[in-house]
C-alpha cells in the first residue's frame, strides 16, 4: 500500500476537492480525513451519562422476547460485525 498525504483547508462547507492526484480509473482506494481544527458550530457533543440514561437506547431491548440476555445478545452483535467482509482489510 502507498499512501500521499495532501492538506488543504475546506473552503466549502461540506466539499472537499483533491484535485491532480496520481489515480487511475478502476485503481481502488481509501480516503481517510484527519480533522486539524474544528469549527465551534462542528463540533460533535460527547454523550454524557445522563444524556445516555435519558436517551432511547436504555431499554431498547426490555421488549424484545427472542434476547434473554442481552449482555451476551450485544457481544454476539460486535464479535458479527468485526468479521464482515471489509472490516480490518483494505480491499475487500
Amino acid at each position: 500500500m502507498e499512501a500521499i498525504r495532501i492538506q488543504q483547508i475546506v473552503q466549502e462547507d461540506g466539499e472537499l476537492h483533491i484535485p491532480n492526484v496520481p489515480v487511475v480509473k478502476g485503481q481502488q482506494v481509501e480516503v481517510l480525513l484527519l480533522f486539524r481544527s474544528v469549527s465551534p458550530k462542528l463540533k460533535r457533543r460527547h454523550m454524557t451519562a445522563l444524556d445516555l440514561l435519558n436517551s432511547e437506547l436504555i431499554g431498547l431491548w426490555k421488549d424484545r422476547t427472542d434476547i434473554t440476555d442481552s449482555s451476551v445478545y450485544a457481544r454476539q452483535l460486535r464479535e458479527q460485525a468485526q468479521q464482515r467482509p471489509g472490516i480490518g482489510d483494505a480491499y475487500s
